[in-house]
């Protein structure tokens, strides 16, 4: 199977692309790059590719494919922010653009990396599928102006799968301390300290990078009467945590480090996801990580590469900071645009 990923050098990108080649899989990216000089650790091996914004697929450039993977976009709430009309631009009008340019190409399946903040705020109980959506985050109302444009595009012809990503953490070669895990983790080991600004009573599902990238690919094989149209939680149901216990278990793998809570605010940001559907669906998938295995990971690998202060809050491993630098430093307009688009094989 030939599958294009976009966004294939980003934080799940780059596990993605690797867990694909490894499982066979004809494997072709598209990425600007904005994150280059932004590894950890060693890279990956290079795939075929093109240097493209996802703004500008054509339909020649889909025509060999059997499957699409959408992960491009500004990847969070603070990127969405920086300039909401580019967000929108980038995540629902591309998003809506490649819709169509795949029916036309006559792509069979699209995968669309949604995400479980469409969910908004749910209190204790387990969000399931169908159940309702409030989205406290232009960056959520997004994914779910996408996903209805997804739903509405399905036919006997084009199959979309959605599937609404837990919170990821754990080790990316595209690394990110903007992600709540994986930020704490690195403030622990460069600071000794552990910080909320809220009580850390808010619920958030979880997710390994590499169990997530597995589920690409396990759903990417899957036939058409199991995942046309539908809707997927990638979570456990077991890994749904309070933000003050996320903070604990940092503090019981990182040594010397505590905890601190500068206010005690209510953060109306918090859900449970109830993963039983995907589970129920693909009965034999495996999830191979919990969140105390994830966070030893990290602190061996962040432990290793030397994590200080100085890099741990850098624009190196945070999103929206290094957009805002690239555009200060004049290396992209303010569309993030840096250059003629090339196709590069």
């Amino acid at each position: 199977m030939r599958v294009l990923v976009t966004g294939h050098r980003g934080y799940l990108g780059s596990v993605l692309t690797c867990v694909l080649r490894h499982a066979r899989f004809e494997v072709v990216g598209l990425d600007t790059d904005l994150f280059a000089g932004c590894d950890f650790g060693s890279t990956t091996e290079p795939v075929e590719h093109f240097d493209c914004d996802v703004r500008d697929v054509d339909i020649a450039d889909l025509c060999s494919f059997d499957a699409v993977i959408h992960l491009a976009g500004l990847s969070d709430e603070a990127g969405v922010e920086l300039d909401p009309a580019l967000a929108e631009d980038i995540n629902l009008a591309a998003t809506v653009r490649l819709i169509e340019c795949c029916k036309l190409a006559r792509v069979p399946r699209l995968l669309f990396a949604s995400s479980c903040a469409v969910y908004g705020c749910g209190g204790n109980e387990l969000l399931h599928e169908e159940g309702p959506v409030r989205p406290q985050s232009r960056y959520a109302a997004l994914k779910l102006q996408c996903e209805q444009a997804l739903l509405a595009a399905a036919d006997s012809t084009f199959s979309p799968v959605i599937l609404r990503n837990a919170f990821a953490y754990g080790v990316s070669p595209r690394l990110r301390t903007d992600l709540l895990v994986n930020d704490f983790t690195a403030a622990g080991l460069a600071t000794g300290r552990v910080t909320l600004v809220t009580a850390g009573r808010a619920w958030q599902p979880l997710v390994h990078v590499a169990d997530l990238a597995q589920v690409y690919a396990t759903v990417l094989l899957a036939p058409d009467e199991l995942v046309h149209g539908q809707i997927f939680n990638v979570v456990h149901s077991c890994e749904n945590y309070r933000i003050i216990d996320v903070a604990d278990a940092v503090t019981d793998w990182v040594p010397l480090c505590e905890r601190q809570v500068l206010h005690g605010g209510f953060d109306p940001h918090s859900f449970r996801v109830d993963g039983g559907k995907l589970e129920r669906t693909f009965p034999r998938l495996k999830w191979r990580w919990t969140l105390p295995l994830g966070i030893r990971q990290l602190v061996n690998a962040m432990t290793n590469a030397g994590m200080s202060p100085g890099t741990w809050r850098s624009d190196r491993y945070r999103r929206a900071l290094r957009l805002q630098a690239l555009r200060e430093q004049g290396q992209v307009d303010a569309a993030l645009r840096r250059g003629v688009s090339v196709h590069t094989f």
